[in-house]
């Protein structure tokens, strides 16, 4: 139902994924049934958890872990990792500077230009230690690097944008990347994002992405939301996208997944964005607390170092365990953050789901005291989901 913002101007209600539950059904499984496999470009994993192309999250060693863990990370082609042969002073840099000379340091840091030689050398590293080489770029960067990627041999190719559309407008002076010709062009699977609507979705399928990234500005580290004012909620902006996939397949009998991007921190924001109907999510900040991670604590946005407009920025998230810790436990802590995979296969048992498909048919109520009600010594102690 549409509501009136003022006269001539209506709007509908979106949902964040804090405002909504899961409602158990009539069955229950045990969590050891709960099959939580999924499917992208070709590629099985066994949990639907992708790392995200950001430099404090992933890099050629992190990438390898993941994938020995059931899981995948994506490396960020335009940023430190392909801009510095060693990259470890510069992590160090940027992890010891002081936070109000932090974007003047990462506008300098990221105006090194990038090296192709070192794209195509990280993408060997990643696949010599038998690692799945998943890797991101812009659109701009894509038209620049595509060639460099391909003859790699990369995986997956993800080309991401705050938002991504098939009807771009450009200066006379530039060509935009043609999303369709270069899915085709491409010898290995193209994901395409990011969006939060289901005609955008749509188009994307129909231009061959073989996956969609959904969410603007829910990430941890992002700021567009405040420095743009765009953006939809994740829950809705997830079911409307699923939306578009389940009418796509319907029309072509072609299954195209999409992925929750950011603002997920918990196995419970986890479940919530596969209930809405997401295929698998990708997270930032709860893989840059692990002890592997290459941001010493930290984590930032892959817009952060903008040289004109920086729409993210440096975020303290600490260190709190393993990167397998985090991913499959045990959990050494209490509040959610880690055994992701643990939370997602007891979620799906207690609501019954034996796979990702089940999970996404459960049924969802809106609950914007689910955080809050009788918490009330979790807030006051800063305990558990009061942290």
């Amino acid at each position: 139902m549409d509501i009136q913002i003022g006269r001539g101007k209506t709007a509908r209600r979106a949902y964040g994924i804090d405002e909504i539950a899961l409602v158990p059904g009539t069955r229950t499984l045990d969590p050891s049934l709960a099959d939580t496999r999924w499917r992208i470009g070709g590629i099985e994993r066994e949990i639907p958890i992708i790392a995200s192309a950001m430099d404090g999250v992933v890099d050629v060693r992190m990438a390898v872990l993941l994938s020995q863990l059931g899981a995948l990370g994506v490396l960020n082609l335009e940023g430190i990792q392909t801009r510095y042969e060693n990259p470890e002073p510069i992590l160090d840099r940027i992890a010891s500077v002081g936070t109000t000379e932090f974007v003047g340091l990462m506008q300098e840091l990221y105006a090194e230009p990038i090296k192709p030689e070192l794209i195509e050398k990280r993408i060997h590293e990643i696949k010599s230690q038998g690692g799945i080489a998943a890797v991101s770029a812009t659109p701009a960067g894509a038209t620049k690097y595509g060639e460099f990627v391909a003859k790699a041999g990369a995986d997956l190719f993800f080309v991401q944008a705050t938002v991504v559309s098939t009807a771009y407008l450009s200066p006379s002076s530039i060509t935009p990347l043609d999303l369709a010709q270069f899915c085709q062009e491409m010898p290995i699977p193209v994901i395409l994002g990011n969006c939060v609507t289901y005609e955008v979705t749509l188009s994307l399928m129909k231009a061959g992405a073989a996956a969609i990234l959904v969410g603007i500005g829910p990430g941890a580290a992002c700021t567009s939301r405040g420095v743009l004012g765009v953006g939809i909620p994740q829950a809705t902006a997830v079911a409307d996208c699923a939306a578009a996939r389940d009418d796509y397949y319907q029309e072509t009998g072609n299954y195209v997944p999409v992925i929750a991007d950011g603002g997920l921190i918990t196995g419970g924001d986890i479940c919530k964005s596969i209930a809405c109907g997401a295929d698998g999510v990708m997270i930032g900040s709860p893989f840059a607390r692990a002890k592997e991670a290459p941001g010493r604590g930290y984590h930032w946005g892959m817009a952060t170092p903008s040289p004109v407009l920086p729409r993210g920025t440096r975020i303290r998230v600490g260190t709190t365990g393993t990167l397998e810790q985090i991913l499959r436990g045990p959990a050494v802590l209490d509040d959610g953050t880690h055994n992701l995979l643990g939370a997602l296969k007891t979620s799906m048992g207690t609501l019954g789901a034996k796979d990702i498909k089940e999970m996404q048919q459960v049924e969802v109520a809106i609950a914007p005291s689910l955080l809050t009600e009788g918490k009330v010594y979790q807030k006051a102690q800063q305990l558990g989901m009061g942290k």
